[in-house]
């Protein structure tokens, strides 16, 4: 009886662990990874410094004033041209949800029609409008030419910001579309108007899901204004482009535009991290939950 009781306890010892060593697991897979990703950034590091790249014409032309009025001409077209796709993407968004069949058709028509053509496209049709309205105004009472009002910059900020809005609807609609429909019946049934509805209750929820994807399409259109240069906007690239066809030195002034471009949407990568975090107040983060 006694060996019986004493045998459980002999094999208890037998697998002991708690004296055991715990050793990390090695990742093989994520250290030759890391080599290799090291490896490559230091080949390209050395193309850049032995390629033909004269640096000090990057340290002249970086802050040069026909650098750094692009660099202003572009951020006002990026918040002009957003500042349309975002008011158009919410008239859209309500109109398609909004179980009217004729608004509802409309802002389908739009999303299909300005989603299907290339943004650089409109761009162009928008600039070369006075081909198919030469004149614009109302017949009797005033007129105006319409290559007077169609200047590169409010081409470029019709072009992109209306095309944006169709992104920005579904955008949005996605969003109101993510709100419970209890909430839209709790508003209902206390009286609130559609609107009141929209504004007090609807949209704070909705911004959750809507502000990380419209904060990707901000930074979206300060590299879509590039674009811009085709049709002679003074942006960026278009007062890079001016200066290397007068030095030669194009790859030096592709760079400084590449750093501007790249410091702007680092800025406004900080920015959308606490929009975000503002935003998302009160709700468990995901990394929380798991």
């Amino acid at each position: 009886m006694t060996a019986a009781t004493d045998s459980p306890a002999r094999a208890d010892d037998k697998y002991e662990i708690a004296h055991l060593k715990l050793v990390p697991k090695r990742h093989i897979g994520r250290m030759v990874a890391a080599a290799i990703v090291l490896l490559l950034l230091a080949g390209l590091a050395r193309a850049f410094s032995v390629g033909q790249i004269e640096w000090s014409y990057v340290r002249d032309f970086l802050f040069a004033p026909a650098i750094l009025d692009g660099l202003v001409n572009t951020l006002v077209m990026t918040a002009a041209a957003m500042s349309i796709g975002i008011v158009l993407g919410v008239v859209i968004a309500i109109m398609r949800i909004s179980g009217n069949p004729v608004l509802s058709s409309i802002a389908i028509g739009y999303v299909w029609v300005f989603r299907g053509a290339p943004a650089l496209l409109q761009l162009m049709l928008w600039f070369n409008l006075a081909l198919i309205f030469p004149t614009m105004g109302i017949p009797g009472l005033f007129e105006i030419r319409t290559v007077d009002i169609m200047t590169p910059f409010v081409a470029a900020m019709l072009g992109l910001g209306i095309s944006q809005g169709a992104y920005t609807s579904e955008v949005v609609r996605s969003g109101l579309l993510s709100v419970d429909s209890g909430q839209y019946e709790a508003a209902r049934t206390i009286g609130m108007t559609q609107m009141k509805m929209l504004r007090r209750i609807v949209l704070p929820q909705a911004m959750r899901v809507m502000v990380p994807p419209i904060g990707n399409e901000v930074i979206g259109m300060v590299k879509l204004t590039s674009l811009a240069s085709v049709i002679q906007y003074s942006e960026i690239l278009h007062n890079a482009q001016i200066i290397y066809f007068a030095n030669t030195r194009v790859l030096e002034l592709l760079l400084v535009a590449s750093f501007w471009y790249l410091a702007v949407v680092s800025v406004l990568s900080v920015g959308q991290h606490y929009i975000e975090r503002y935003f998302g107040r009160g709700s468990k983060s995901i990394r929380a939950s798991m």
